[in-house]
């Protein structure tokens, strides 16, 4: 149980929030939401120990094990698996114990310490590290690549599964689903559901705060407000209160008013009965929690382009890949206006790709890519936030795109943005990554392209910008290609999706939630493929192929009978000395046999245990020596296998 009473927190001088009382009981899960600066990281660290209330007092349990996401990976050359299995402290404590007593030849100490890692699963760690890893978008060959190997992204993932990977009591998750594609954050969501543990988690994702909590924490106007319910439940709740106001009610209708218009447009170009029932459900939650919103600071709109030629883009037998290896082949798109696509597909299958070269970023491998003359596109990526001049303003970016421009007007502009006062004349260089990515995507809306591309254009913003883009998108009279692991924005925006996997890009005839179906069955399938691969190993030795070996093993049995018999004498003796050295070691276990009245008793089980080592050590040298001429006498090909 997490309580606070009457506390308050202080960065410097700003107060972060004040008189805050609440109560999060074991087992719990709560998303922390708020505008940026509220205070969100702050009150991790506050739980973590390592801020301090300024009054009031936190409360937590005694030996509370608490799990986080470090913010940085060091480039080192430990294996990724290695390195994700850290996170279970206290393995790696055990393991360095055991090592230790091994050392010391203590055999009382080992035996507790063995006990101690049964009970812990310690035994089926590394197979616990892989599961979070594969579940996390990891192949198997990468398992044991070092860590230096992976990019940023890729080491934020690893530092996810490290934090999985500890048996928590309380686990820490700060925007945990920034660097995962739509795959991943479908097994975190599951993962999540079974946590037993108490869960904070920050996140600008409203399904999956939807899919994971059971509470919301608000942080707002320097205090804390814990609602009950998911992220809707908050927003209907929050917005009754926010609706009661005569300028925020009327703000709230013109927003319905865009959300109607887009009703009515969807309702007359959908062509699946699922997917519309789909859809049109989602804009109904929309407009229930719109009024939550009317105190966003994000309010902007894409102006009309100047062209719509149609089509826009076509593909005709396209076939994209970086140097001489293919990723897509043979795709085939036509992009008229008010197209409203959305890609699906797994990590690596093609879709950045394919946005890369819808945007000219790519130039193809083969086929045509017929461009219209009048074509602007819009093209957002994470890259592109990297390429901003960091010396440059918000405003002088704009500048440079439109020099006719008055700076009112540009500014007004980058109000709807978030770009206020002196923000809009400050270098971006310091600008945190939702900042730049406002920036970018402002940059973008000016330029009134037709033909947007969007690569995961929510990374960074949080949940009131998200919502902003949302509604600016679903005004947008161009035609528009999305890759994104935001539920909702897709949901919200795109009329149809396109599957890229293996390979092709081809109609997917659903919605996200088939989608995710999809996934399963792909699961599934993968299971049963790898049963039937070893049904067809096993397969090998059936029939004919057994007649076949059992007579060339009978030849071979009488030409090795001696080696045979001699490996199965040692094999016995072996077993034999392994029950012995067992038996004494759960003798040793006793912690009464300590008594100073059993010291003769212990000394004797001590001697007892040292002379079956060694006879066991003798033996296990003689069944290598026997196994080695057996496998020579084999020509290589022994059946034997090494005693556990």
């Amino acid at each position: 149980m997490i309580k606070l009473t009457e506390l308050a927190l202080r960065r410097g001088t700003k107060l972060l929030f004040e008189q805050a009382s609440l109560t999060i009981h074991r087992g719990e899960k709560t998303g922390i939401t708020g505008a940026n600066g509220t205070g969100k990281s702050s009150l991790f660290a506050l739980l973590r120990g390592q801020l301090h209330a300024d009054a009031g007092e936190l409360a937590l349990p005694p030996h509370l094990v608490i799990a986080h996401v470090a913010q940085e990976t060091p480039g080192v050359a430990r294996a990724a698996i290695d390195y994700v299995m850290d996170g279970d402290v206290e393995l790696r404590t055990l393991e360095q114990q055991l090592q230790a007593a091994e050392q010391a030849h203590d055999g009382h100490r080992q035996g507790e310490l063995h006990a101690k890692l049964d009970a812990i699963g310690g035994y089926t760690a590394r197979a616990r590290a892989a599961r979070l890893m594969h579940g996390l978008g990891f192949a198997n060959e990468q398992l044991e690549r070092p860590v230096a190997d992976f990019s940023g992204g890729w080491r934020m993932r690893l530092n996810l599964a490290q934090a999985l990977m500890c048996r928590s009591d309380l686990l820490l998750l700060d925007e945990p689903t920034n660097h995962l594609d739509l795959d991943a954050v479908y097994w975190l969501q599951g993962w999540l559901a079974q946590y037993p543990g108490t869960l904070l988690l920050t996140s600008h994702d409203r399904d999956f705060l939807d899919e994971v909590c059971d509470h919301i924490l608000h942080l707002e106007q320097q205090r804390l407000n814990l609602y009950s319910g998911n992220y809707s439940d908050f927003e209907r709740m929050r917005a009754e209160r926010l609706a009661g106001q005569q300028s925020a009610f009327e703000k709230q209708q013109r927003e319905i008013k865009h959300i109607q218009s887009f009703v009515d447009r969807f309702r007359a170009k959908a062509t699946k009965a699922r997917q519309a029932q789909s859809r049109l459900k989602a804009l109904e939650r929309m407009e229930r929690i719109a009024p939550a919103h009317v105190d966003s600071p994000f309010h902007f709109s894409f102006l009309e382009p100047h062209k719509l030629p149609s089509p826009l883009l076509t593909l005709d037998q396209l076939a994209a890949g970086y140097g001489d290896t293919p990723i897509l082949q043979g795709a085939r798109l036509t992009l008229p206006p008010g197209e409203r696509l959305g890609l699906l597909g797994h990590n690596g299958a093609g879709k950045s790709t394919l946005i890369k070269l819808l945007a000219g970023e790519l130039a193809p491998l083969a086929g045509d890519c017929e461009r219209a003359p009048e074509l602007r596109i819009g093209y957002f990526a994470q890259h592109q936030l990297e390429q901003l001049d960091p010396t440059a303003s918000p405003l002088l970016h704009l500048q440079r795109l439109d020099p006719k421009a008055s700076e009112q007007q540009l500014r007004d502009f980058l109000g709807g943005f978030g770009f206020l006062g002196e923000m809009a004349l400050a270098e971006s260089a310091p600008f945190s990554g939702g900042e730049k990515a406002r920036l970018v995507l402002a940059m973008l809306v000016y330029q009134r392209p037709n033909l947007l591309l969007l690569d995961e254009p929510t990374n960074h913003l949080d949940l009131e910008m998200r919502h902003a883009l949302v509604l600016a998108l679903q005004e947008y009279g161009g035609a528009m290609v999305i890759v994104s692991h935001d539920r909702h924005l897709l949901r919200s925006v795109c009329d149809r999706f396109m599957l890229v996997d293996s390979g092709q890009v081809t109609d997917f005839d659903g919605d996200l939630d088939d989608y995710r179906q999809w996934l399963l069955d792909g699961q599934r399938e993968q299971a049963a493929a790898n049963e039937a691969t070893k049904a067809d190993h096993r397969a090998e030795h059936s029939a004919a192929a057994r007649k076949e070996q059992r007579r060339a093993e009978a030849e071979a049995r009488q030409r090795l009978q001696p080696l045979r018999k001699q490996l199965d004498k040692v094999e016995k003796q072996l077993d034999t000395l392994q029950q012995q050295r067992t038996a004494i070691e759960q003798r040793l276990a006793d912690a009464e046999l300590y008594q100073e009245t059993r010291k003769e008793e212990l000394n004797h089980l001590l001697q007892q245990k040292g002379e079956l080592d060694k006879a066991h050590q003798q033996a296990e040298e003689e069944w290598l020596s026997c196994s080695e001429a057996l496998e020579a006498a084999l020509g290589g090909d022994c059946d034997q296998t090494v005693p556990a």
